[in-house]
């Protein structure tokens, strides 16, 4: 049962994350063998201050 967890910044469309997790779930039945219906996708979709790289937030560029 593969489970997979997207992190990504908010404000992507619904049609964006559907296609995002038809692909993803192609990819991983494709690679694992798994079928369709033991794949999970999580996505969790975050804030721009919620992510920082090298001491600064992406929401101060």
């Amino acid at each position: 049962m593969p489970i997979v967890t997207v992190k990504m910044f908010e404000g992507r469309t619904e049609e964006q994350k559907k296609a995002l997790v038809e692909k993803v779930t192609d990819a991983v039945v494709d690679t694992t063998g798994a079928s369709k219906e033991a794949v999970t996708i999580v996505i969790e979709e975050m804030t721009k201050n919620h992510y920082a790289v090298a001491g600064k937030r992406s929401s101060d560029e």
